[in-house]
């Protein structure tokens, strides 16, 4: 793959020159097109061996555009903010909205070959995490991203040139360092894990672009050539309908089973057996998230039911047990524009708590497959593709140590009707009730339906849900707060 930018291609000053001002026009041409069409997003990546330029590309392409619609990212050693989150944190949180470039000098790339190329881990850890970020790619491309990806490219001679002399000017001596001449001695093994992660990685919709650096003006060109092509194709392109997407097998156990219509909703609690046992089990969860191993920890909930099925209750106990500055409620309603203009999961990933803290979702990033496939607010294929997606998204929550917990909180039709009248003939009740809930009543079958398929793709071992019998709110809130601490505990 590396072979080919290595031939030593250059361009002399006035060529150019002479190239550059033409290059420069059309590349603002088509930003502008771009902020106003506010379509898609533009995910630049700029990654390659130390000494062939990046920054100085980067620097480039913010002279030819307007810097007003570029975002630049550069990434070095993460913080302890970040160490404390899912590795792909730092990178969701700085993505473009539609209608922007984002530039990325060092990327999710970055960490995975340097690890393997200085030997901290094999090829298959590699392999594995090069899949996730083809996935993840994957998922922003149908998102409707357009992402372009440049590996800037040196021979190990000539990258042993650039460093020395780099070193040897006073003027761009502090841009060499100790791990620059750290990664020359291991060059081989870092140019074969380089080139295995993007032999995985280089997808029809996402190619590597490798280019030769050893020509700053060639180089530069180039990178410019390909943007702006890519950038022309697809803001010229047709709009097209969403690709047809094919939904994951549910498991065998559970295909063509009703989870819900299998609870029993009878289940009851008297009111003397709940007081006892809810100062017992608040008790043992405000000692467990004050263990000192509770600090390594970050606790993320997520609550999902039926409307009315008793959500906000059973948050209040678990939040009347816990330090106030540790917890933090997520409401989830409708979308703000802001958000429109990220990936859907956008708004989920930026809030995700740091560890020794507890972030509560009353609603979550299952409604892409409960109320917007119900109600139509998403096409077919992307409510098809969200139950990988999301597994993806949990699964690198409990990689980063953070305990998950998901409730789905069951009632039925009948109990649903008492608790909406109850709520309109009681004035400080009647917030609670909206004409959406009404109209969400005569859809129950389909939501019915939808909570069975997202139960049954998306209930992991790492992130399993648990349906909670919520006909009586008492017997509900009991259940959820022993579930917990159970987790808890287990992790502890």
């Amino acid at each position: 793959m590396f072979e080919s930018a290595e031939l030593g291609h250059r361009v002399e000053k006035e060529a150019y020159t002479l190239e550059v001002s033409g290059l420069r026009e059309a590349l603002l041409d088509s930003q502008y097109d771009l902020v106003a069409a506010k379509k898609f997003p533009v995910i630049l990546l700029v990654a390659g061996v130390d000494g062939a330029g990046k920054s100085a590309v980067v620097s480039t392409l913010n002279e030819w555009m307007d810097p007003r619609h570029v975002q630049t990212n550069g990434f070095d050693a993460p913080t302890d903010e970040e160490l404390h989150r899912p590795y792909m944190w730092r990178y969701w949180r700085a993505l473009p909205p539609k209608g922007k470039i984002g530039i990325f000098d060092g990327s999710w790339y970055t960490w995975p070959i340097n690890e393997c190329g200085n030997g901290r881990i094999g090829h298959e850890v590699l392999d594995q995490d090069m899949e996730l970020v083809r996935r993840f790619e994957q998922m922003l491309i149908d998102e409707g991203a357009l992402i372009l990806k440049f590996w800037m490219h040196l021979s190990k001679g000539v990258q042993k040139k650039r460093l020395t002399k780099l070193e040897a000017d006073p003027k761009t001596s502090w841009r060499v360092t100790p791990r620059d001449w750290k990664h020359f001695k291991r060059y081989d093994a870092l140019r074969e894990a380089a080139e295995r992660a993007l032999r995985l990685t280089s997808t029809a919709d996402a190619p590597w672009i490798v280019v030769e650096a050893t020509d700053a003006r060639y180089q530069k060109l180039t990178v410019g050539r390909v943007l702006l092509q890519a950038l022309r194709a697809r803001l010229d392109r047709p709009s097209t309908g969403p690709a047809a997407v094919k939904a994951p097998p549910a498991p065998p156990a559970l295909d063509g089973l009703n989870v819900l219509r299998a609870l029993d909703l009878s289940k009851r609690m008297e009111r003397v057996d709940y007081d006892r046992e809810l100062e017992a089990w608040q008790g043992k969860l405000s000692v467990l998230t004050r263990h000192k191993r509770f600090k390594e920890r970050a606790v993320v909930l997520v609550f999902e039911g039926s409307d009315a099925a008793g959500k906000g209750g059973s948050i209040r106990r678990i939040t009347q047990a816990v330090d106030a500055r540790l917890c933090r409620i997520v409401p989830i309603a409708a979308p703000t524009e802001e958000e429109r203009a990220q990936p859907y999961l956008w708004r989920f990933w930026r809030h995700l708590p740091g560890r020794g803290k507890i972030l509560i979702f009353d609603r979550s990033w299952y409604g892409r497959v409960l109320v917007e496939r119900v109600e139509g607010f998403c096409a077919e294929a992307d409510w098809m593709r969200a139950y990988g997606e999301i597994n993806d998204f949990e699964a690198q929550i409990a990689k980063s140590k953070a305990i998950l917990a998901k409730f789905w909180l069951a009632i039925s039709p009948e109990e649903q009707l008492r608790r909406f009248q109850e709520r309109q003939e009681t004035p400080f009740k009647r917030f609670k009730i909206t004409e959406e809930d009404w109209r969400n009543r005569e859809k129950w079958p389909a939501y019915e339906a939808a909570v069975c398929d997202m139960v049954a793709r998306t209930s992991t071992e790492i992130a399993p849900w648990t349906l909670v019998e919520s006909e009586d709110k008492l017997y509900a809130r009991i259940k959820i707060l022993r579930t917990l601490c159970e987790r808890i505990e287990e992790a502890l």
